[in-house]
């Protein structure tokens, strides 16, 4: 590389880490490789994780927490950082690695709804997660609304459908704003992937045009919109 790029990706960097606080491996990559996809990397970043939008910063980072906890992905420590100095407790830190835990496990209560149904009759599937859930939030005091965001973001990044869906409904019976939970959904798209943030998309937007849920206009008629296309 001539010394006039070595320079030019140097000072990226170095703006990168000027506004962030840190540097990740990929970072330095483009950098080196490919700075306009670092520069339209950091403003998607930008957009979906530093400036404000909806959820307030300790709710945001709440849902973070969950995100990042069903993907593993232990490098993002900084939202757990952010998270504590936004009033955040250990006590709530713990609750949301309990719904996770119970988002995960849920694919067990499915296991025994598609393949021993038949020999279980009462056997209701949605009830006892939902049981499971309280059993995990008793003695918290999370609010209802963002509960149910946060658990939507991490089936988002599990790929669990019908779970996906039950905290949709929930967000809209609670009247949650529709905005709050776009947000809390869209963090699906960096830790668990751009395809299953599209997919989350779409089971939301089907559950309007079946009318399982209520939708405001402007959600009304982005549902409604003719999708037609390539896929």
């Amino acid at each position: 590389m001539p010394p006039d790029d070595t320079a030019a990706a140097l000072k990226r960097l170095e703006a990168v880490k000027a506004k962030r606080g840190y540097l990740l491996p990929h970072h330095g990559l483009m950098a080196i490789t490919a700075p306009q996809l670092l520069d339209g990397y950091d403003a998607c970043y930008t957009a979906l994780t530093l400036v404000p939008r909806n959820l307030s910063e300790h709710d945001r980072e709440f849902v973070w927490l969950g995100v990042l906890t069903a993907r593993r992905e232990h490098i993002a420590s900084q939202h757990l950082v952010k998270f504590l100095k936004a009033g955040g407790t250990k006590d709530e830190v713990d609750l949301i690695t309990r719904l996770t835990a119970v988002a995960e496990g849920s694919g067990a209560f499915g296991f025994i709804a598609q393949h021993w149904q038949h020999h279980l009759p009462g056997y209701n599937r949605k009830a006892l997660y939902f049981q499971t859930i309280a059993q995990a939030t008793a003695g918290a005091a999370p609010r209802p609304g963002l509960l149910h965001m946060a658990l939507a973001a991490v089936h988002g990044c599990l790929q669990r459908v019908d779970e996906l869906k039950w905290h949709i409904a929930e967000c809209y019976r609670l009247k949650t704003s529709e905005s709050e939970l776009a947000e809390a959904i869209s963090y699906v798209m960096f830790s668990g992937s751009v395809p299953y943030f599209i997919e989350a998309c779409g089971v939301w937007q089907r559950m309007i045009r079946d009318g399982e849920v209520s939708p405001s206009p402007a959600f009304k008629l982005w549902a409604e919109m003719d999708q037609a296309g390539p896929g």
